[in-house]
């Protein structure tokens, strides 16, 4: 059976004792999250969200460049007014270089993606400072508070970054 259906069936429940559809759109603890993608990962539950509290913006690495749009679009159009950043132990970005997922996605779909940075690093820490620098220098990111943070996949815990 494909994950679609099993998916859908799960809706099915959720939807019939779903009771939060008048929450209003923006968040109301204006924080935007931007977090890893990894599955092992549920930033909502790490922090103690709710539906409603915060926007979660994920992607491969929780990288804040790749995450630049809609930060743009949670401050200016919805309110928000701090940013989480939410890294994590065990990540795969730390497994690759650029150019070695560039060869592969060369060789297995014959696509030339030099072009792409898929941002990989080699530390974690320092990947959340980055990420907090590149917000903090963005023309674009208002002056608010940004916080950062590595999530322990194997505890559960977060650990603060500080600059």
């Amino acid at each position: 059976m494909p994950a679609s259906t099993e998916l859908e069936a799960a809706n099915q429940r959720y939807a019939a004792t779903f009771d939060k559809g008048t929450l209003p759109l923006p968040p109301s603890r204006k924080v935007a999250v931007v977090a890893c993608m990894d599955a092992r990962l549920d930033p909502a539950k790490a922090l103690g969200l709710s539906e409603g509290d915060a926007h979660v913006i994920r992607n491969a690495g929780g990288r804040t460049i790749d995450a630049l749009r809609s930060v743009v679009i949670s401050q200016q159009l919805l309110g928000t007014r701090e940013i989480v950043i939410v890294h994590h132990t065990d990540c795969g970005m730390l497994t690759f270089s650029d150019e070695q997922l560039r060869a592969k996605v060369r060789k297995d779909l014959g696509e030339d993606v030099d072009h792409i940075s898929f941002l990989p690093f080699g530390d974690v820490k320092q990947s959340v400072l980055d990420d907090i620098q590149v917000l903090k220098k963005s023309p674009l990111v208002l002056d608010v508070p940004i916080s950062g943070y590595i999530y322990d996949v194997a505890s559960g815990k977060i650990e603060r970054v500080d600059n």
